[in-house]
């Protein structure tokens, strides 16, 4: 890898975000970051400006981005300040950015993702929600101009490393029978189910393995986390429902495994840390340091497996409702869960009323096919509406 690599890291003060530029900062012979951008962490912001030295900033907060540029601006610092989702799209697609990174958490994140897409950028996908939202529109846009797309999820990248090389997305073709998504089962894994009633938004961030921002640890201990990941490898990977089985491994050792039809399983094995497959991404076909310590088989010694209790974590029988219902269904899913999970973490619903609030949204809205665009963002629309009626009841 001679050729630097210029890279826009959208939502750069996440956990994702974070990580994307601890291993970028251990090669900084490779990549050259352009764009930054942020919902309104400006302080973290600015301390990343300082480090890093991009062309721009984005933050979508008016009053965050006006803090910024005066902070630039005191630091004399060769920084354009910009405000505004549009921004996001244009640092996505300026011709001088060679990937992008995906990191914006939720349905905010689509718009500048899809924008790479149809840009023919290499894609660096985090954020899951564009697939979920708008699975086939994205993954045409990716066809059509030639995008690389690369998966950054851990399970995903797992699968990812454990095709065929040169996968076409036909599973007989690869002689694969089937993907298996490991799922560390969160931290409610053997809660006593008359218990989940009260839990409290600290306790369903405390995830046992993995240190994620506070949406994604909710939606790790609904499992909903992996009802989306079902839905995402249903595009990136051409599999439907059924060739997709969701295997609860609470080591979170093993990130995922692909079935073959002669009976191997190929399995991808680390330790619980994201910068594994983000290096892996900013890197492949190579392969490049990411500060992650080797891993310890005998310090691990064991490693467990069990099949997800579907009323135990009925957000995940809804995800794979969702995916087999197609059209808008799986927009709507999302809209409902995000809009259920704000509630849940400012304490105006309970644990147990994220999948009551979810369903009743599903029930209450008729899907659409998907041709445009504008059909994903109505869906999602009319989704947080009916969820905000649910929650003011």
């Amino acid at each position: 890898m001679n050729k630097i690599t210029r890279l826009t890291v959208l939502g750069s003060t996440g956990s994702i975000g974070k990580s994307t530029l601890d291993v970028v900062a251990r090669h900084p012979e490779k990549y050259r970051i352009v764009a930054l951008t942020a919902q309104q962490q400006d302080g973290l912001l600015f301390e990343q400006c300082q480090r890093f030295q991009p062309r721009y900033a984005v933050l979508l907060d008016e009053a965050a981005g006006e803090r910024l540029s005066r902070r630039i601006a005191a630091a004399g610092l060769d920084v354009e300040v910009l405000c505004g989702a549009a921004e996001l799209e244009r640092v996505s697609t300026l011709p001088e950015v060679d990937a992008v990174m995906a990191a914006i958490v939720g349905a905010a994140g689509m718009p500048p993702t899809l924008a790479a897409a149809q840009a023919g950028k290499k894609i660096l996908l985090a954020n899951k929600e564009t697939l979920v939202l708008a699975g086939h529109l994205f993954m045409e846009a990716v066809h059509r101009s030639g995008s690389v797309l690369l998966p950054i999820d851990s399970e995903h990248n797992a699968i990812f490393q454990a095709l065929p090389r040169g996968y076409s997305g036909d599973m007989k073709q690869g002689g694969v029978s089937k993907i298996l998504l490991t799922a560390s089962g969160g931290p409610f894994r053997n809660t006593p189910l008359e218990q989940l009633q009260q839990v409290t938004p600290e306790q369903a961030c405390a995830h046992p393995n993995w240190s994620m921002g506070r949406k994604i640890s909710v939606d790790s201990a609904s499992m909903m986390n992996k009802g989306l990941e079902v839905i995402e490898a249903h595009w990136l990977f051409n599999a439907s429902a059924d060739d997709i089985q969701v295997v609860v491994h609470p080591q979170s050792v093993i990130h995922s495994m692909v079935q073959y039809v002669d009976g191997s399983v190929l399995a991808q094995l680390g330790n619980p840390d994201m910068r594994t497959p983000i290096a892996y991404a900013l890197a492949y076909p190579e392969r490049i340091d990411a500060g992650v310590a080797a891993l310890d088989l005998f310090q691990i010694a064991r490693l467990d497996f069990a099949a997800p209790d579907f009323t135990r974590f009925p957000c995940l029988a809804l995800a794979y409702h969702a995916l087999r219902a197609g059209g808008t269904t799986p927009a709507l899913l999302n809209a409902a869960n995000e809009e259920a999970v704000a509630a849940f973490l400012e304490r105006r619903i309970s644990f147990l009323d994220i999948p009551r609030l979810i369903e009743a949204v599903l029930n209450k809205i008729t899907r659409v096919e998907v041709h445009t665009l504008q059909d994903v963002l109505a869906a999602d629309a009319a989704a947080r509406d009916a969820a905000r009626e649910w929650i003011a009841k």
